[in-house]
């Protein structure tokens, strides 16, 4: 009984120590620090209900973002698409596929493009524009393999070419990932680790950083502005998931009920540690309700969804509170 009472209080307190113990002061965020911010976007309809907690739950190619692992679950193969109505009329959407090859090699893609829609050209004369448009995009291929090398220990890795465009300005990279889920076998404990966006520094180029200028310093006409390298987001998460409800609950077992609670530390380099806790009530694996919480980040708050599943299909809803940002709404269907 003792025993069962340590599980349950790591479980629902691990959250705050973790935030107890950052490991940089608020005053010090390092945000803005990076190149492609976009690459840290929560994607994934289920996991974005339950606040992107989902480095040791993901069970799909939907959260492979999040852990490449996590397609060590799919059975036969799976397909998955959703669309989000971001913030200040951003839009981004995902499309993945992954297919198992054999009991233990998996293999899958997973595309995310993000669109800002147009926006004015400004400039010091015309700060009201002079109808001229522009847009932001950003762009993501992913290809990745994971190997279950124990029928508790999965591995993944995946490789991502990404770019991103700034009016006539662009960068673009190849970037890394890895991960692992481990089932501990210990009263149902399931742990999680990430590293994303590992890779080079990248910089802008492109006609945008052209400048005209007198034919006295250039025969041309143009020279070129010098820009700067930034490093991308890399992004360290480890997190840990338990069924608390369920049939292979080892504290409650009720049939046709699940309930599922999973918690994520995630440390980026460009921002403070910080945390996102979720739950998810399933009944008979047909209706599924999710809640969740960010902490100690500075504008994502709370988020909701639900789902169901019907036949092999998933249609899934997410509500996410941004604080000033205010709200999104984001949808997604998967197909097994």
């Amino acid at each position: 009984m003792l025993k069962r009472f340590n599980i349950l209080f790591i479980l629902f307190f691990m959250p705050t120590l973790l935030m107890a113990v950052r490991n940089t002061p608020d005053i010090v965020t390092k945000v803005g620090t990076a190149a492609g911010n976009w690459l840290k976007l929560e994607t994934g309809t289920r996991a974005i209900g339950m606040s992107g907690a989902h480095v040791a739950l993901g069970n799909g190619i939907y959260a492979a973002p999040y852990n490449p692992a996590s397609i060590g679950f799919v059975n036969g193969s799976e397909t998955f698409f959703s669309r989000t109505n971001y913030v200040a009329d951003i839009k981004h959407s995902v499309f993945g596929y992954a297919k198992q090859l054999s009991p233990s090699d998996f293999i899958g893609v997973h595309m995310f493009y993000m669109d800002s829609g147009d926006m004015l050209v400004t400039d010091v004369e015309n700060p009201d524009g002079y109808g001229e448009y522009f847009s932001v995009t950003a762009f993501s291929l992913r290809g990745i393999y994971t190997n279950m090398l124990t029928d508790r220990l999965k591995i993944g890795a995946s490789v991502k070419y990404i770019r991103e465009d700034i009016y006539t300005a662009y960068m673009h990279s190849f970037v890394f990932d890895i991960g692992s889920n481990f089932d501990t076998g210990i009263y149902g404990m399931v742990l999680g680790m990430s590293v994303s966006n590992f890779g080079p520094e990248v910089k802008f180029d492109g006609e945008g950083l052209e400048i005209e200028v007198d034919d006295s310093l250039d025969p041309d006409e143009k020279l070129k502005r010098v820009a700067e390298k930034f490093p991308l987001p890399l992004t360290f998460r480890l997190g840990l998931s338990n069924e608390i409800i369920g049939d292979n609950s080892a504290f409650l077992r009720i049939p046709g009920s699940r309930l599922t609670v999973a918690f994520d530390a995630i440390n980026s380099i460009d921002y403070s540690m910080y945390g996102s806790m979720g739950l998810e009530y399933a009944w008979n694996e047909m209706a599924f309700v999710r809640a969740g919480t960010h902490l100690g980040h500075d504008t994502a708050g709370f988020s909701l969804g639900a789902g169901v599943k019907y036949r092999g299909i998933n249609i899934d809803y997410a509500f996410v509170n941004y604080g000033i940002l205010e709200t999104t709404h984001q949808f997604g269907i998967g197909l097994g």
